[in-house]
């Protein structure tokens, strides 16, 4: 590999974080592996309830106190948090890359891309985030913008510093105590992060970590005391949180997955258009929410289609693409590839079977695959895989690539890579997707411009960044005064 990762060894505990005291969890104990080798890297005591009701109780008494606190005042720790994740970057992202299996390159980004969350965060010091007007005379309304309390997030493997970033500082910069349950495949990263909230002068308590698995977040969601919960994972499990944290009374924001389409138009320019499809289904093994899935192949574009696969060959594994995550995640991918051919398609790259890189000849590789003449129904064009393949359907017109992209149950992105404004502007206003993008492969915004999807992308209101997110995480009060007498009489009087 171009970049050798330092891969935990011995294995580390993975423990939960109560106040300022990280203990394992009175849960079952299960092994961590690295994606990337195949060895054990980790040991995960899994919470169970009354670790849950402790990380509440701890929660509730730290919350008061921090919500007291000014934003100015919550600010200046997370600018230390800032700093800290900064200075021990390279040891976080040999951490991420160690247990998701993403390269180096890949795992630098997460955390930056996370800290720019956190740099939105710390704006909220210098915005009015309420809001204050006459409104008759001699009588003012203003907005207040409260805390819930607890809140809690619950977090996907594929990005293990990126995605609680999404969360964790706005929610705390609002003054909210929060409660972070990571993956169970992905949970070395949370040590280095808690540790540096611990480190940057946050109070003991208002940040907890539980670790765990499907009951651990059962027991979140069930829990009293917690007054939301943010998830990002897969679309039945995402429904599933909704569901059950909605009827607990809870505000839930659960972001599901995604059947991203790329509309291909031979106007394209041919560099920009390989580059940008290459990298958006091979980025991340393919394992991230904004992946190209579906490619619709507008016309004559198989040049740009032998472009694409050409540069699909010559992808390096371990430098050029990193691993996928579990040895079931590879078994399944491997299925689908096979699935696509007995459905009639054509295997136009076959990653199956390939040659891991020297040293990691034990982990679980794919190389990237891509399947060509496939038809709108096949279960590769409507499925979910989660990996670095991509999709090929061939379309005669516009109108048919966004009538395919239209009926498909997801929302998470849509793209297209054409020479057209008029082509492009109606993508933007047709396609069905809570994000899309014009010759950008992956388009995730920045901040303020918020992430998220619509359908059975995300289940629940608002949005996960941005400003959108502020009423996810606080509440807002209205106060209406009154001073001095008036002459005058309205309704108001």
């Amino acid at each position: 590999m171009a970049d050798q990762i330092n891969i935990p060894n011995p294995a580390m505990d993975c423990q939960n974080l109560l106040g300022p005291i990280w203990a394992n969890g009175n849960g079952p104990s299960v092994p961590i592996v690295s994606p990337l080798n195949g060895s054990v890297i980790g040991n995960l005591n899994q919470s169970n309830d009354s670790d849950i009701q402790q990380a509440v109780r701890i929660a509730s008494d730290a919350a008061p106190a921090w919500a007291a606190a000014s934003v100015k005042e919550r600010c200046q720790i997370m600018f230390k948090v800032r700093e800290i994740l900064h200075r021990d970057l390279e040891t976080i992202a040999h951490l991420v890359s160690s247990e998701s299996g993403k390269t180096l390159a890949e795992a630098r980004a997460g955390i930056l891309k996370g800290i720019e969350v956190l740099e939105f965060a710390l704006s909220l010091q210098n915005l009015d985030v309420g809001g204050r007007m006459e409104v008759s005379n001699g009588i003012h309304c203003e907005y207040r913008r409260e805390p819930l309390g607890v809140v809690a997030g619950v977090t996907p493997f594929n990005f293990p510093a990126m995605v609680p970033m999404w969360m964790m500082p706005i929610a705390l910069t609002l003054g909210n105590a929060f409660i972070w349950k990571p993956s169970d495949k992905t949970p070395l990263t949370s040590k280095v992060m808690g540790d540096a909230f611990l480190e940057a002068g946050l109070p003991p308590g208002v940040l907890s970590i539980l670790q765990g698995g499907k009951e651990t977040v059962e027991g979140i969601l069930d829990a009293d005391g917690i007054s939301a919960v943010a998830f990002v994972g897969s679309t039945a499990v995402a429904k599933s949180v909704f569901a059950r944290g909605a009827s607990n009374h809870k505000r839930v924001l659960a972001l599901g997955g995604a059947k991203n389409h790329i509309i291909l138009m031979p106007d394209a320019d041919r560099d920009m258009a390989v580059d940008g499809i290459l990298a958006s289904f091979t980025g991340c093994a393919g394992q991230r929410c904004m992946a190209a899935s579906v490619l619709l192949a507008v016309g004559d574009t198989d040049d740009i289609l032998d472009g694409i696969r050409q540069k699909a060959e010559k992808v390096q594994l371990g430098s050029g693409m990193g691993a996928i995550i579990t040895k079931e995640s590879l078994e399944r991918l491997e299925a689908a590839l096979a699935r696509a051919e007995s459905d009639g398609a054509v295997l136009a790259v076959d990653g199956r079977n390939p040659t891991a890189p020297q040293g990691y000849e034990g982990g679980y590789w794919l190389a990237p695959s891509m399947i060509d003449h496939a038809k709108p129904g096949f279960h590769a064009a409507t499925e979910e895989l989660f990996g670095p393949v991509l999709t090929v359907i061939r379309c005669d017109t516009l109108s048919e690539a966004l009538a395919i992209e239209q009926n498909s149950a997801y929302g998470n992105a849509a793209s297209v890579f054409t020479s057209s404004g008029e082509v492009a502007q109606r993508v933007a206003r047709e396609a069905s997707a809570g994000m899309v993008g014009v010759n950008i492969g992956v388009p995730v915004p920045r901040e303020p411009f918020s992430f998220g999807g619509i359908r059975a992308s995300k289940f629940g209101h608002g949005d996960i960044t941005g400003h959108g997110c502020l009423d996810f995480w606080s509440n807002q009060k209205k106060v209406t005064s009154k001073w001095v007498a008036q002459n005058q009489q309205n309704w108001m009087s």
